[in-house]
């Protein structure tokens, strides 16, 4: 028995290859996606059947920046994303609801920019240093961006100048803006230029300030402060991709509140602090965890001050996390 075509036809075959199409997901909302072809245009596309990701259960099976293929049916305008292509690197946290699910913020990053503020609502450092490991276990060039400086009494730039110094020393760039004040909006521009960011940080940060800063043409929603709890309200809902008129993509995601690390193994926490990766093999034993190990090179420069108080405490924090039997 002869086996026919699978897509039928050679006409059917040639109409399904002429309808596909290339492009990056610039918007995903759970069950549709919009996709940017190469020439700009936008399609709003549905998901053919179900695509798992080899090892990760995630709450969503495709995510913004991912490259895609899809088709247009001939009675529908509704595209249908029939492939997605490898990702070059993505990040992760764990899902706000479901704690042993995983969501995929983005993929296919040049860089991981956490926007931040020291007051209305204040950043913590366990934050900054959670999303700084995940970035380092994908791969991800960080940036520290520091908003509201305007805000800043002198005990609060007393904090953010230990901060910069901390940080810039670990390896990371760091920057100090205020969309008040346009204060080195021209530096983040520079920053963004001819690259795919991801914009991420807590609601209220000014996030979308800084990016109608950088890009007014963008015109996005600012949000406002609660002033019984001093912390942001959501503008963004869902990620999005806008392309920047000077050149390069940002994506805006959702004000995240907490970020949980997901699929860490214990001895992998510690070579995610660039501190720690540059004193482990100082240590009496290979595996050690720097808890309370004899021999400890890490622990010793926290006692000699050379190391960062904070930061260490955060390690111990997030390695509780994964490993609550070493404490």
């Amino acid at each position: 028995m002869r086996l026919g075509h699978p897509f039928g036809s050679k006409k059917t075959l040639s109409f399904f290859m002429n309808s596909l199409k290339n492009g990056v997901v610039v918007r995903s909302t759970g069950s549709w996606y919009v996709v940017r072809t190469g020439a700009g245009v936008l399609y709003n596309c549905k998901l053919k059947g179900r695509f798992k990701i080899k090892g990760i259960r995630t709450t969503n099976p495709i995510a913004v920046g991912d490259r895609v293929d899809f088709k247009l049916p001939e009675t529908d305008e509704t595209g249908l994303i029939v492939h997605i292509y490898e990702r070059k690197n993505y990040i992760i946290r764990k899902a706000t609801k479901l704690s042993k699910a995983s969501h995929i913020i983005a993929s296919n990053l040049d860089q991981a920019v956490l926007i931040g503020s020291l007051v209305k609502p204040r950043t913590s450092t366990g934050f900054i240093d959670r999303f700084l490991v995940t970035a380092e276990a994908y791969h991800i060039p960080a940036v520290l961006v520091f908003n509201k400086v305007d805000l800043y009494d002198k005990e609060i730039k007393t904090q953010l100048d230990e901060l910069v110094k901390v940080y810039s020393s670990a390896g990371y760039s760091c920057l100090v803006t205020s969309a008040k004040k346009d204060f080195h909006i021209e530096e983040l521009k520079a920053m963004l230029s001819d690259r795919v960011s991801l914009l991420a940080g807590h609601s209220g940060v000014g996030k979308s300030a800084l990016i109608n800063k950088i890009d007014p043409s963008l015109n996005l929603k600012e949000g406002e402060i609660s002033q019984v709890h001093l912390k942001g309200k959501h503008t963004t809902t869902f990620a999005a991709m806008f392309p920047l008129i000077f050149g390069g993509d940002i994506i805006d995601t959702p004000g995240i509140k907490e970020f949980g690390l997901v699929a860490f193994e214990k001895a992998e926490l510690g070579q995610r602090f660039p501190e720690i990766r540059l004193l482990m093999n100082q240590c009496r034993f290979s595996d050690c965890l720097h808890v309370n190990e004899p021999g400890c090179a890490v622990r010793e420069a926290v006692e000699k001050g050379s190391f960062p108080q904070f930061r260490y405490q955060n390690y111990l924090n997030m390695l509780n996390d994964i490993l609550p039997e070493a404490f």
